[in-house]
């Protein structure tokens, strides 16, 4: 028999929409994936999801979600999907242990990784100062000096949010021009606060040691000479890769690799997507449960007229 509904991905919108199904009495079956809890669990405090007032630890928050999940019903299973076939009736997911699953209705929930820059010292200090998220973590570095890495739309925006905390904003940049859209790109060489690092990459970040971000060594990529910046925070932005590999050529994407959706709709009746994974704009906690609620209504009413 196929599963009524299954759940894929862990993170906020996938946690919500295994409350919501199994509070219908749905019975869903959860696939972890690779990164259970999703990117909350890599981050420290969380001060902006409702009903927190004191904050609380991302790793914690998604704990009492999977719970609650657990309370109505909810089965988890270790995992990761690899392949699917969801114009099949059933639907079929190919997991990585070799398993194949039947669904009746699909939740996609992967989200979408930031890209980071690969350095060794990067990857110990994130969520302890280097991070890719601006709105979730800027608050924490008040009259400090911080550094944005990246020179898009993306890089802008975070280096002018970053401007109403910390006490100066660095953007480093490889090339001598920003990428942003020229209104933004003026905002920011604009901003009193802000001040650009052509030409630049940064090749470690320094602090591993003491376990939070002393500053960045960086070298110039025209004359290779090397400099420190003296900063507090790392703010990654350089982009996201939303995690869809194994329902590409089934499910309409944007140029991005984002799901394209209706109100989590997907143009496969009974396959729906929620948080991140086609969200290339908000990516925030709440967002992904609320969309998380959203397909998960929708697959009660699928299954329902399914049926009739």
């Amino acid at each position: 028999m196929p599963e009524k509904v299954i759940i894929i991905g862990t993170g906020a919108a996938g946690l919500t929409a295994a409350i919501y199904t199994g509070r219908a009495d749905l019975k869903p079956l959860v696939i972890e994936g690779l990164e259970p809890g999703g990117q909350l669990t890599t981050t420290t405090e969380v001060e902006n999801y409702p009903g927190f007032p004191e904050g609380v630890m991302g790793p914690d928050l998604m704990a009492h979600m999977k719970q609650q999940a657990e309370r109505f019903g909810a089965r988890f299973i270790m995992d990761r999907v690899v392949a699917s076939d969801l114009r099949a009736s059933p639907m079929t997911l190919k997991l990585e242990g070799g398993e194949v699953l039947e669904a009746d209705s699909i939740v996609i929930s992967t989200g979408a990784s930031a890209k980071y820059l690969g350095l060794e010292s990067e990857q110990k200090l994130i969520g302890r100062g280097v991070t890719s998220c601006a709105t979730c973590d800027g608050a924490f570095y008040r009259d400090v000096p911080v550094a944005v890495i990246g020179g898009g739309d993306s890089a802008a925006e975070e280096a002018l949010f970053l401007t109403r905390f910390a006490s100066k904003v660095y953007v480093v940049h490889r090339r001598d021009e920003l990428r942003a859209s020229k209104i933004m790109a003026q905002r920011v060489l604009e901003h009193l606060k802000i001040e650009m690092v052509w030409d630049s990459v940064v090749t470690a970040v320094l602090g591993v040691e003491e376990n939070e971000v002393k500053g960045l060594r960086l070298r110039n990529v025209k004359t290779d000479e090397e400099s420190t910046l003296d900063v507090a925070a790392m703010f990654v932005a350089i982009g996201h890769t939303p995690n869809t590999e194994p329902f590409k050529g089934q499910l309409e994407m944007d140029d991005k690799g984002y799901l394209t959706t209706q109100q989590t709709r997907t143009e496969i009746p009974g396959v729906f997507a929620a948080g991140d994974v086609q969200d290339s704009v908000y990516r925030q906690a709440i967002t992904a449960a609320g969309t998380g609620c959203m397909a998960a209504l929708e697959v009660e009413r699928y299954l329902a007229e399914l049926h009739e």
